[in-house]
Order: C-alpha cells, then sequence, then structure tokens
C-alpha cells in the first residue's frame, strides 16, 4: 500500500472560466497545467483516488460530491450538488477531477505531524494511491495582492517549487506554520499531507510556477 502518483494544483475560483469571464484567458496557461497534471494522475492506474485540500476541519466527505460557484459570483454547479457544499479547495478539486470519488478536507491549521500522521493514512488505503493535493502559495507576492506585498513571500514561495520538483518531502514538512499563515499560504497543511503520505523515492516535475494576481500559484507532478 502506497502513494504512487500525485498531482498539486492551485485553486482559485478563477480557474473555473465561467468565474473568470472576461479575465478567463489570463489563466489559459495555469489550466493547461491543471488539466495536464490530472492527466498524470489518470494515467496512473490508481486503486484510490483522493482529492485533498484545506479547510476549517479535518474531515473525510461523505457523498454526494459537490456544490455551487455561487459564492463566487456563477451560479454554476460542479458534480451534485444536492450534498454539504464542499469548500473551496475541494470544489476546484472536483471541478478538475469530476470522476474523483474520496474527498478529504485537512484543517489549515493543523500541525505538521498531524498532517504527516493523515498522510500516512491516506497512502496506505490502498495498494496504488493517487492524490489531488489543492493549494495556493503566498498571496503577499505584489502590492495588489490579497495580502499585500511581504519580501518574505519570494524565498517562501520559491523554497516550496523547489521541494515539489525535487519530491522532497522533508522540505515540505519543514514549512513554517506560523509564517506560512502570516503570508496567507492556503497550500501549506495539504503540502505536508502530502509529504507525510510518500513512503518511497518519487520524481518530481513543475508545470506551472507564476503569481499572476499576486497570489503564487504551483503545478506539478510526483511519481
Amino acid at each position: 500500500m502506497s502513494l504512487v502518483a500525485a498531482a498539486v494544483c492551485p485553486h482559485p475560483p478563477l480557474l473555473v472560466p465561467e468565474v473568470a469571464a472576461g479575465a478567463a484567458d489570463e489563466l489559459d496557461d495555469l489550466r493547461a497545467a491543471c488539466r495536464a497534471a490530472v492527466a498524470h494522475l489518470a494515467n496512473a492506474s490508481v486503486d484510490s483516488l483522493i482529492v485533498l485540500g484545506s479547510d476549517t476541519t479535518t474531515l473525510r466527505r461523505d457523498p454526494p460530491f459537490g456544490g455551487t460557484l455561487s459564492p463566487w459570483g456563477v451560479d454554476l454547479a460542479v458534480g451534485d450538488p444536492s450534498g454539504a457544499q464542499l469548500p473551496l479547495s475541494l470544489l476546484i478539486g472536483a471541478w478538475l477531477l469530476p470522476a474523483a470519488g474520496n474527498f478529504q478536507s485537512v484543517a489549515a491549521d493543523a500541525a505538521p505531524q498531524e498532517c504527516a500522521r493523515l498522510g500516512r493514512g491516506l497512502a496506505g488505503e490502498a495498494d496504488r494511491v493517487g492524490l489531488l493535493v489543492l493549494g495556493d502559495g503566498t498571496a503577499c507576492r505584489t502590492e495588489k495582492a490579497p495580502g499585500y506585498f511581504d519580501p518574505r513571500a519570494e524565498a517562501f514561495d520559491a523554497a516550496v517549487v523547489a521541494a515539489l520538483a525535487d519530491a522532497d518531502a522533508a522540505a515540505l514538512a519543514a514549512l513554517d506554520p506560523g509564517l506560512a499563515a502570516e503570508l496567507l499560504v492556503a497550500g501549506r497543511a495539504p503540502w505536508q499531507v502530502l509529504a507525510g503520505a510518500k513512503d518511497h523515492a518519487m520524481r518530481g516535475a513543475v508545470l506551472y510556477d507564476s503569481a499572476p494576481y499576486g497570489v503564487n500559484y504551483v503545478v506539478a507532478t510526483w511519481a
């Protein structure tokens, strides 16, 4: 029982063209990278495919999976909206991967040790496990960013990108939760769950790394 493939994607509502509207073309490269990362998962022949993202609590979600993007300005259904509304991270995951049947949230403030335990548990659920990990980088890369400009943000994002490129679980596990919170990083806890799930040598590849709206978005694959 082991993690055999992972895809890391961000979860901005603007990833959905209907939400982005007139600005939709600006994120075409990001959407293409996300599609490639999801295809990587689809080609991995996994027994269990789990969508993982942050929320206020750590919780395995029950079906039906879905919701609506109406809180972000467009009354667009994603998946099956008849059940409990998925948090944004998992909702974007459901939009990216409609066939997924397992959705797991992790508390945004979960300690690294808790994330590691969750990762080990997820990796042990089947012989071949795949993870779609949703998370944004810092939201402080420019003066117009949600968190304004913070000179520490670029180095933090660079460390995350390097860790994902190298499939370096130790580097992800070492991310500082306090600094991540100050820089409005939505991906810290999910990335540390991914780190905990890795139990053998893997290869990483970064498909996208940019901060088009002052928030760093990274797309990566592990195999």
